[in-house]
């Protein structure tokens, strides 16, 4: 996970050109066409228990509309490169649905996006064990793609990021790899693979989330190479951590992942690459966040609400696909609504809504206050289905509640008078359809909670 506060700044605009060391001259427009992009779907995402409790952390909802799986697939798709696969396994029937009502057959004109679950194969029967594994199972389907160049994406990141720049940085460095990176501080390198790169971007070593205080001091970024991102007046020792995006030339890939068996990029293949010096770093100067954890999570949402975003949904310049619901026009009634974002198809009656995230179909009763807290919203108003043993039929949260510092998971109940506040400051905690991790009180999918409920 980056940190912000310290490296990024408001201004950044998305979609920007990115600054690097090798200063060669730019070829002309990289023929996307012959570019493909492999998607990762995401492992069993513990440490985001207990959001990925029924969905792989792709499928996870997001900014009150999206899918995480939403970023890496617009990226590409606003890059021009339309040959994609994505590559699942944990929990994907969600992310399936999703990617299918959502990209077929509307945003990709041309191209494809191939959908490839864990499948047993006849001399392969094992689940994947790691990122690089997961590639190589599934290497046969990629090998008769008509591409020159493969991405290697995570489908639980956020950023934006025009491509076309970083193909071109690959044609001008003729690298076997390039690896996106950015400036990191200490913390978030003890999180990351970290590279020394020399004065033509060649990575010349790696080193996966380095403990050692000796060794992490051995990476640490030169001064130089912070100037030409603009970043001269850092308090901090920074280095260059890998973004986990990956581009290889076709054929590197195809060698690497046979003659290297292991099972993970950043752990395993990504050093031995390195060590044969045909790998490039490309410098990225912009928003990124990994969302590994709750509070991870929790602040990229929140973030959302700020006057200017880092992660910016509203430039028509790049947009951020998503499934369209169809729903009418939210309706706000005598409610004081404060720096928050309500979707559509909402019903809102509440007292007030400060610094939040309402998601689509959000039924929200009289009296009620919400602050800091993101509402994923429901996938209906009623349940089509009566169940015996629910509260209420109703998806909604009901009259005079306080909910602060929450994460409302989808197509929830919460009756009259409920307060949901973590008053004890507990930062850890397992209930019955709810947690609290990192100290944010969550709210499990479908869960009731009744009357006068407190936590």
């Amino acid at each position: 996970m980056a940190p912000k506060n310290s490296v990024l700044t408001a201004e950044k605009k998305n979609f920007e050109t990115t600054t690097n060391v090798v200063h060669a001259e730019i070829p002309s427009s990289p023929d996307m066409k012959r570019v493909g992009c492999l998607i990762l779907g995401g492992g069993q995402g513990t440490r985001l228990f207990p959001l990925t409790h029924a969905r792989s952390k792709p499928a996870i909802r997001f900014g009150g509309r999206y899918r995480l799986i939403d970023v890496p697939l617009s990226n590409a798709i606003n890059s021009g490169c339309l040959k994609i696969f994505v590559v699942t396994q944990f929990l994907s029937s969600s992310l399936h649905r999703h990617i299918f009502k959502t990209y077929f057959p509307k945003a990709v004109t041309s191209g494809f996006i191939e959908l490839l679950a864990a499948e047993q194969k006849p001399n392969q029967d094992t689940w994947y064990q790691g990122t690089a594994d997961a590639i190589r199972q599934n290497l046969q389907y990629f090998i008769e793609a008509p591409v020159d160049y493969f991405f290697i994406l995570s489908g639980d990141q956020l950023y934006h990021m025009n491509f076309q720049h970083m193909v071109r940085f690959a044609q001008k460095t003729d690298a076997d790899m390039v690896v996106a990176a950015l400036p990191v501080d200490g913390a978030g390198a003890k999180r990351m693979g970290v590279m020394k790169v020399d004065g033509q971007s060649r990575i010349t070593d790696f080193v996966e989330k380095p403990q050692d205080p000796s060794t992490l001091e051995s990476f640490r970024c030169p001064t130089h190479m912070l100037e030409h991102l603009g970043r001269t007046q850092l308090e901090e020792p920074h280095y260059l951590a890998s973004m986990g995006i990956y581009l290889f030339k076709r054929q590197a890939l195809i060698n690497l992942l046979q003659q290297d068996s292991r099972d993970d990029f950043g752990k395993h293949l990504i050093p031995s690459i390195v060590g044969q010096g045909r790998a490039s770093a490309f410098l990225y100067d912009g928003y990124w966040e990994d969302i590994g954890t709750i509070g991870s999570f929790y602040n990229a949402n929140m973030a959302l609400t700020r006057p200017e975003p880092f992660f910016n949904c509203y430039d028509e310049a790049c947009p951020l696909y998503a499934h369209q619901h169809n729903l009418p026009p939210s309706k706000i009634m005598d409610t004081q609504v404060k720096h928050s974002i309500i979707g559509e198809g909402s019903v809102v009656e509440a007292k007030a809504i400060r610094n939040s995230i309402l998601g689509p179909r959000s039924v929200v009763k009289h009296g009620t206050v919400i602050e800091g807290s993101y509402v994923m919203g429901n996938d209906f108003y009623t349940l089509p289905v009566p169940m015996e043993d629910r509260l209420s039929d109703t998806m909604q949260i009901g009259r005079d509640c306080v909910i602060k510092r929450a994460i409302i998971d989808t197509n929830v109940y919460i009756g009259d008078h409920v307060r949901l506040e973590n008053v004890q400051g507990l930062d850890h905690f397992d209930g019955d359809g709810i947690y609290i991790r990192d100290g944010i009180i969550v709210v499990t999918r479908g869960a009731q909670l009744p009357d006068h409920y407190c936590l």
